[in-house]
């Protein structure tokens, strides 16, 4: 069985969930009431509540939210298909302070046009939140379309990055 490790931090969106692999690379990242997220009532009892592991990404989440960090620079590892991951990859490559379409998110990884609500699947599956910017995919027309932690964060998180006013 694989050591699986976890914690909690407490940021401006609300407590965060972490969890790493026996190799300290980042595995997840979910918020409160996250869709399809992990909650820590869901926290299997073999896995181990250590904070050792999250140092790095402890610091990096504090100076991000502190609006000092525009770039994460942790070891990821989250499970997902090879298309998944092809789509995951193009959302770290979303600069901060930038927002992109689903369309162009599936035309940086060569999927066609019909491909677009796969994309859209792939990214709503990112595991990742915050560290891994999803958030930064808007609508075609600019709108604020679905976040698995909530569209209130996801303009909360635009906002502190320059990429939405008010």
């Amino acid at each position: 069985m694989t050591t699986v490790y976890w914690t909690e931090l407490d940021a401006p969106v609300g407590r965060l969930l972490l969890t790493a692999d026996a190799e300290g690379a980042l595995t997840s990242l979910s918020v409160p009431g996250q869709k399809g997220g992990l909650s820590v009532r869901g926290v299997p009892d073999a896995w181990r509540h250590d904070a050792g592991p999250f140092r790095a990404a402890a610091d990096q989440l504090a100076a991000y939210f502190a609006g000092e960090l525009k770039e994460f620079r942790l070891p990821l590892s989250p499970r997902g298909t090879e298309f998944r991951q092809r789509v995951w990859t193009a959302l770290d490559e979303v600069p901060y302070g930038a927002t992109v379409t689903y369309g162009e998110i599936a035309a940086r990884i060569g999927a066609s046009r019909a491909a677009v609500r796969a994309v859209g699947g792939a990214i709503g599956a990112n595991p990742l939140l915050v560290v891994r910017p999803c958030h930064r995919v808007i609508g075609a027309d600019g709108s604020m379309t679905g976040y698995a932690g909530g569209v209130e964060r996801k303009a909360w998180l635009l906002t502190l990055e320059g990429a939405l006013t008010g």
